[in-house]
């Protein structure tokens, strides 16, 4: 069994052995760990995976299904979630073509939950990477830290979002109560996901890789944030320009991390615009909204903002 490093997480995996791996992992390894390289023990290379057409790695935006601890390593998945729909446009749905390793709680690079390296594992060992792979997605970063600040999006809820007392301005991220916006970058959120996107590259050479962007929460150049509650009122933060920011910066780093990689954005905020939290046609779920999915995950896409979604891909990968 294999053991590699991944920003200093030990992961054990099945992922092909090859020398190529080998010197690509060697070289960030050294590069982010100061020389402290991984040594992955040799196995017989397996036959080759001939690859899915379609494979899907993400986070609840992608997944969309409800995760009941935090902390567990559990993967639940929406039936009305992008990645199905949009394997149903394709005809490939509930086929061998179609792999979906996507796990609420995921991030690039966490340590909890699913990160990118586990779940490109989970892929690699069902054959998703083979020559015969047409789209790779990856719609990762909303869970991530960035900088020395250890806060996730989720985590700022009490300190930050709710906090109606301190608010969550532009101040919060150097206060730790809310995701630091200013180490959201291109550069770095391209040299978080490189060591996968090349193993990815080299078994799946045809494949497009595309980083798929965030539908639009609140409107842009805001600084409320809004969730609606039984659809006949409103939570109102009227100082959340702190989250606001994060969530622009985090989709200017994945479009910024596309062109350093050469890699495929795909950008949601376009076909999602103007149906954000509080929008008079919500494709965003409340808490309880009958507008929206009254049942659905608060502050994920509705059915409608998945399908939504998914025709968009669909368009994007077909043309």
């Amino acid at each position: 069994m294999r053991v590699f490093m991944q920003f200093g997480v030990k992961v054990r995996g099945s992922l092909r052995t090859t020398k190529l791996f080998h010197v690509v992992l060697s070289a960030l390894t050294v590069a982010l760990l100061g020389g402290s390289a991984a040594v992955a023990s040799a196995e017989p290379e397996k036959t080759p995976a001939a690859g899915k057409s379609l494979v899907v790695i993400g986070d609840s935006y992608t997944a969309n299904g409800v995760r009941l601890n935090g902390d567990e390593k559990e993967c639940r998945r929406g039936p009305s979630a992008w990645p199905t729909q949009l394997s149903q446009l394709m005809g490939i749905h509930g086929t061998p073509e179609f792999m979906d390793v996507s796990c609420s709680g995921a991030s690039i690079q966490s340590q909890t939950a699913y990160n990118l390296v586990h779940e490109a594992r989970l892929a690699d060992k069902a054959g998703a990477f083979g020559p015969n792979t047409k789209v790779v997605t990856i719609q990762l970063g909303m869970n991530d830290t960035w900088g020395t600040n250890k806060t996730m999006l989720w985590t700022a809820m009490d300190p930050c979002i709710l906090n109606l007392t301190d608010g969550c301005g532009l101040e919060a991220a150097e206060q730790g109560r809310s995701p630091d916006y200013r180490a959201v970058t291109g550069k770095e959120y391209a040299d978080r996901i490189k060591t996968v996107i090349d193993y990815i590259r080299y078994y799946a050479p045809q494949a497009r890789i595309v980083l798929v962007g965030y539908p639009e929460l609140v409107p842009p150049q805001t600084q409320k944030l809004c969730v609606n509650i039984l659809g006949v009122g409103a939570f109102i933060q009227d100082r959340g320009a702190a989250v606001v920011e994060y969530m622009d910066r985090l989709d200017r780093a994945q479009r910024e991390a596309a062109e350093i990689l050469k890699l495929e954005f795909f950008n949601a905020k376009p076909i999602t615009a103007g149906h954000g939290l509080c929008s008079d046609d919500p494709w965003v779920n409340g808490v309880f909204d009958p507008r929206a999915d009254f049942l659905g995950m608060p502050l994920h896409p509705t059915a409608k903002g998945d399908a939504v979604m998914a025709a968009g891909l669909r368009d994007w990968i077909s043309r």
